[in-house]
C-alpha cells in the first residue's frame, strides 16, 4: 500500500525594509567583534612591543660594549664592524621573539623552518651584499692596508678614507670620490704605496753618444745631493740603462717619503736641476736622430759585413766598395 506524500516548498522573498533595517546592526556586530579581539589580544601586543624595545637597548648596549672594547686598540674600525653585526643580530633576535609573543602560533620551529625557505631566495637576491660584507670583514680583519693609506685598485689610485662592509671610499689625487666594492678589492691585485716608510722613483735621461758618461753620472750624484727630499740612505745611484737609437740612457734612482705630494715635488726638483745643469757642463739631451742610408743592391759585397758602407765598419786596411759592383762587371 503506497501513501503518497505531498511537499510543499515556499519561496519567500527578502524584504528589503528588514535587510535595510539590519544593515547597521550587523556592521556594529562585526565593529563590536573586531573591538573585543583587540581588547583580547592587546595585552600579547603590549609585551611583544615592550621585548622589541628591550631588543633594540640591548642591541645597542652590545654594540657599544665592542665598540668601547676595540676603541684603544688598533683594530678600532673592525671593533665597529663587528658593533653593527651584533647589534643586527640582537634586533634580529628581539624581533622574533616579540613575533612569538604576539601570534602564538608562530612557534620557534616554524620561525626557523621559514627563514630556511626564505634564506635560499635571500641569498640569491642578495648575493653580490653579502660577497661584499664578507670580503670587508675580511679585509678589515687582516688589514692589508689602513685608513690614510695610498692605494692603487684597479684603474684608480688615491687615499683610503674609510672601510666599511660593503664598500672601500677612495678619495683620487685629482679630488674625487671613488667607491670600489669590498669583492673587487679582495679578489684584484691592489697596490699599497705607503706600505712602507721609504719609496724609490726612477727617471730614464738620454745623453749624447759623443758625451762623458761618468760626467754625467758625477753631476746626478751632485744634484741628488743638493735637492731637498732625496735621502741619503737608501744612497741614490745613477746606472748606465740603455744603449738607444739617439741617445745613452741613464737610469738616476732615488729614494723618498712615499707620500705622493712629496714624490711630486722630488721629483719636480731632481728633472728641473737635470735641466739646468747638464746643459752648463756642455752634456747634450738631444733630440731624437734618425739616420737614412740608400743601399746600392748591385754590390759584388752584399752579404759581406765588412766591406758594406751601409753602416758597417770597415775592415782594418781595406778599401770601402765602389758603385758598380755587378753592372760594372757585366759591361
Amino acid at each position: 500500500m503506497h501513501t503518497a506524500v505531498r511537499t510543499r516548498v515556499l519561496i519567500l522573498a527578502p524584504d528589503p525594509a528588514l535587510a535595510t533595517a539590519s544593515a547597521p546592526a550587523l556592521i556594529g556586530a562585526t565593529v563590536t567583534r573586531l573591538v573585543d579581539s583587540f581588547l583580547e589580544s592587546l595585552p600579547t601586543l603590549v609585551i611583544g612591543i615592550v621585548v622589541f624595545v628591550l631588543g633594540l637597548l640591548l642591541a645597542r648596549l652590545v654594540r657599544y660594549g665592542i665598540v668601547r672594547a676595540t676603541a684603544k686598540r688598533s683594530r678600532s674600525n673592525l671593533g665597529i664592524v663587528f658593533g653593527r653585526l651584533g647589534y643586527f643580530a640582537v634586533v634580529l633576535l628581539g624581533a622574533l621573539a616579540a613575533l612569538t609573543i604576539v601570534s602564538p602560533s608562530m612557534t620557534p620551529a616554524r620561525l626557523v623552518s621559514l627563514l630556511g625557505i626564505g634564506s635560499v631566495a635571500i641569498g640569491f637576491a642578495f648575493k653580490d651584499i653579502f660577497q661584499n660584507m664578507v670580503a670587508g670583514i675580511l679585509l678589515l680583519w687582516r688589514e692589508p692596508f689602513r685608513i690614510g693609506d695610498e692605494i692603487t685598485v684597479a684603474t684608480f689610485t688615491g687615499t683610503v678614507e674609510s672601510i666599511e662592509t660593503r664598500a672601500t671610499y677612495i678619495k683620487t689625487y685629482d679630488g674625487k670620490r671613488v667607491i670600489v666594492p669590498n669583492s673587487v678589492i679582495y679578489t684584484q691585485s691592489v697596490s699599497v704605496i705607503t706600505a712602507y716608510e721609504l719609496l724609490r722613483s726612477e727617471y730614464d735621461i738620454g745623453i749624447g753618444y759623443g758625451d762623458d758618461v761618468e760626467k754625467a753620472k758625477m753631476i746626478l750624484h751632485e744634484i741628488f745631493a743638493d735637492t731637498e727630499g732625496v735621502l741619503d740612505d737608501p744612497a741614490p745611484d745613477v746606472l748606465v740603462w740603455e744603449l738607444a737609437g739617439s741617445t745613452v740612457n741613464v737610469r738616476a734612482r732615488w729614494w723618498s717619503r712615499p707620500e705622493r705630494a712629496c714624490i711630486v715635488k722630488v721629483r719636480d726638483r731632481v728633472l728641473a736641476q737635470v735641466r739646468e745643469r747638464f746643459p752648463a757642463a756642455g752634456i747634450d739631451l738631444p733630440y731624437p736622430t734618425r739616420v737614412v742610408l740608400f743601399h746600392d743592391q748591385t754590390e759584388a759585397t752584399d752579404g759581406d759585413r765588412s766591406h758594406q758602407r751601409e753602416g758597417w765598419p770597415t775592415a782594418p786596411g781595406a778599401e770601402p766598395p765602389k758603385r758598380g759592383g755587378r753592372h760594372a762587371r757585366l759591361a
